[in-house]
């Protein structure tokens, strides 16, 4: 008997089930649209009904199957989903059913693990030598001691299995840690904690149960200052609001929600009085942070980074907020401080105070923009224009409009009406309102790593090309690479997790190739992995001759230098080979060419003499 989900798949078709929030238009075989879950002006989101899969090659990289759909634009959980795809299908879920028990089970299994999570790194902050380190720190950034036994602050030893052997030895799985976010498994051997040595922030959902957790380093400079729990069954970046839990109460009865970047500056936000006060960390402002905002107040006052110059994120976020009925004010904090500087160092009263004189958005702006600026002088006064024109064609009551075009008309002694031609001519990029989340563009891929996503693809069209890649070949792979590879190769299933769905889909894509070559593209692949193999070893053997030289063992040295001599001779052999190959097959198609032009000119001297006869 088919299980729940199995049957809801069966009954809807993954084009009708996007197709009911966002318009999809026909590309070959497949179907393509704008991505609801990022600003984009062209159409990256594809889904393929033979796979019934969805992804999104553009800015935001996600994909998966209907219920993962479901989950993001709807803002909610597997569960919820489940039930939502459920009623569409008209299926009666079984309560006790094997998949519902299942996602239940799994829920429990993440929410207790993630609890025992935060009481370890809490016994940490408070028994260990380097965690009464971190104390003395948070101590000094001026938060008290109950303040941190309030917001349940740990410490990550920094040892690279120190929170996974604890959790192992109470029952859980590794599979498990890493579902939750908190263990990061590089294969079959390797295995180590996500955060070490640093200070552990719990991040909680609205009913204060641990979701995931913010790690702030400390004592090193090497890695990032912050590093967040990634995506998982519990925890969403895009719906993650920090002390939204011992925020919300406040925020309804105050009517108004104080946001700010980092989770030191609401927790110490917390310690003045200013309870009302919650966190996006590690994240733009997305529209499902405003749509749980907004169930507890449509006022919003920001103590963000607002230069105009820059952090598009957070003027995208503000647009949104304002085009989703938010009333937007700002905390106008002119020096590079940010509100956890500010109350250490200039007081708790300070910051109470800067917080009940935020100013209207628009005033913000214009005066941020004739900061420091002369406006009797040209440049000064070009680059006032130059700011404030974008942020005047935003405003859509006309009105409000006019009086802003006024007031720069009269410190800048312009007149109205050129203001206004100057403003027909402004352009501005709308944001996609419909959408679930305002995101970066991710760094670009590496190159092995859009070749590992272009033999896979190439795997998938052409299953019997796996067996030429050799052991030496798929090591070069990432694990979860490999992982697929070897699914294709023993014509195993690849499961529906976000690589799987964008390798199937990325495979659809290039069969809707008219003139793909696989064999060409396959060719090259193979020659491109193994310049990889070869750069790889050449890099070994440059760092193990340098380790030898240090050491004074140069008898090593000379054997290592003889070896990498020969891997460069190869090298240069191999290339000569392929250039000499490629001489001759331009060569013999220039003959071919000549030829074939001999001939046609032959055959049309012929025709020229019969027509004359």
């Amino acid at each position: 008997m088919n299980s729940d989900i199995e049957e809801i798949k069966s009954r809807l078709n993954i084009v009708d089930v996007v197709g009911n929030y966002i318009k999809l238009e026909k590309a070959g075989i497949n179907y393509r649209a704008r991505c609801p879950f990022h600003n984009e002006k062209s159409a990256s989101f594809f889904v393929s009904p033979s796979r019934q899969l969805w992804h999104c090659f553009g800015g935001c990289n996600e994909g998966g199957d209907i219920f993962k759909f479901v989950m993001k634009i709807e803002g909610v959980d597997f569960v919820d989903a489940l039930k939502i795809l459920a009623d569409k299908a008209g299926v009666a879920l079984k309560k006790d059913s094997e998949d519902w028990q299942k996602v239940k089970n799994e829920r429990q299994i993440l929410i207790d693990l993630l609890e025992r999570s935060c009481k370890f790194y809490t016994a940490q902050l408070e028994k260990s030598k380097t965690g009464k380190e971190a104390i003395e720190y948070l101590l000094k950034r001026g938060m008290k001691e109950e303040t941190i036994k309030d917001w349940r602050l740990g410490y990550a030893p920094d040892t690279w299995t120190g929170l996974s052997d604890y959790l192992i030895g109470q029952g859980f799985k590794r599979e498990d840690i890493v579902s939750a976010g908190l263990g990061i498994k590089k294969d079959l051997q390797k295995f180590f904690d996500r955060f070490r040595s640093r200070i552990m922030f719990p991040i909680c959902d609205l009913n204060s149960q641990v979701s995931g957790f913010t790690g702030r380093i400390f004592n090193s400079d090497d890695e990032a200052k912050y590093l967040n729990t990634p995506n998982t069954l519990l925890y969403d970046k895009s719906r993650a609001l920090y002390g939204m839990d011992k925020a919300k109460m406040e925020v309804r009865q105050k009517d108004f929600c104080v946001l700010v970047e980092g989770n030191v500056d609401c927790i110490m936000s917390h310690q003045t009085g200013i309870k009302n006060c919650i966190a996006v960390s590690g994240t733009a402002l997305t529209p499902l942070h405003l749509g749980i905002i907004k169930r507890y107040s449509s006022n919003l006052v920001l103590a963000f980074d607002m230069d105009l110059a820059g952090n598009n994120a957070t003027k995208k976020g503000i647009d949104l907020a304002m085009k989703n009925g938010f009333n937007v004010k700002v905390i106008s904090m002119m020096v590079e401080k940010d509100p956890a500087d500010i109350i250490l160092l200039e007081g708790e009263e300070k910051w109470r105070d800067l917080v009940n004189l935020a100013k209207p958005i628009n005033e913000f702006y214009f005066e941020l923009a004739f900061k420091n600026r002369n406006p009797e002088l040209f440049e000064d006064k070009k680059k006032i224009i130059s700011d404030l024109l974008p942020i005047l064609k935003k405003i859509d009551n006309n009105i409000e409009q006019s009086y802003w075009i006024e007031n720069m008309s009269h410190r800048l002694k312009i007149k109205d009406e050129d203001i206004r031609t100057e403003l027909k001519k402004v352009k501005i990029e709308e944001n996609n309102i419909s959408g679930k989340e305002v995101v970066n563009i991710p760094d670009k891929k590496t190159r092995r790593e859009m070749l590992e996503e272009d033999i896979l693809s190439l795997t998938l069209l052409e299953p019997l090309k796996a067996s030429e890649l050799t052991e030496e070949m798929i090591e070069v792979f990432s694990p979860e690479a490999k992982d697929i590879f070897l699914k294709i190769k023993n014509k195993e299933d690849l499961g529906v997790s976000d690589y799987s769905s964008y390798i199937l889909i990325r495979s659809e894509l290039m069969k809707g190739v008219e003139d793909l070559l696989v064999n060409e593209e396959w060719n090259k692949c193979l020659t491109e992995l193994q310049n990889l193999i070869k750069k790889q070893e050449r890099d070994r053997l440059t760092q193990e001759i340098k380790s030898k030289e240090k050491d004074g063992a140069f008898a090593d040295v000379k054997e290592l230098l003889l070896k990498f001599n020969k891997l460069i001779k190869n090298n240069e052999e191999n290339k000569k080979e392929v250039n000499q190959k490629s001489e001759t097959k331009k060569a013999v198609e220039e003959d071919s060419e000549k030829e074939n032009s001999e001939e046609g000119s032959s055959k049309e001297g012929q025709e020229e003499e019969k027509e004359s006869n």
